[in-house]
């Protein structure tokens, strides 16, 4: 039992760190093609398939 909450603790840790990183860096998270950044890694077509399904939901 407590190897399993020194596990939880830890992983708390190590997600806490990666929170705050990516707070302190000002980054913006980057999907692939639809996500939330600003940057595509698909082909124009899924771009404009992506675009439209995001229109179609809001």
């Amino acid at each position: 039992m407590p190897t399993l909450i020194a596990t939880f603790a830890l992983f708390g840790i190590v997600m806490t760190a990666m929170a705050v990183g990516l707070i302190f860096r000002g980054k913006s998270l980057r999907g692939s093609c639809g996500g939330i950044g600003e940057s595509c890694g698909c082909s124009a077509r899924k771009r404009r398939a992506c675009v439209a399904s995001q229109h179609a939901e809001g």
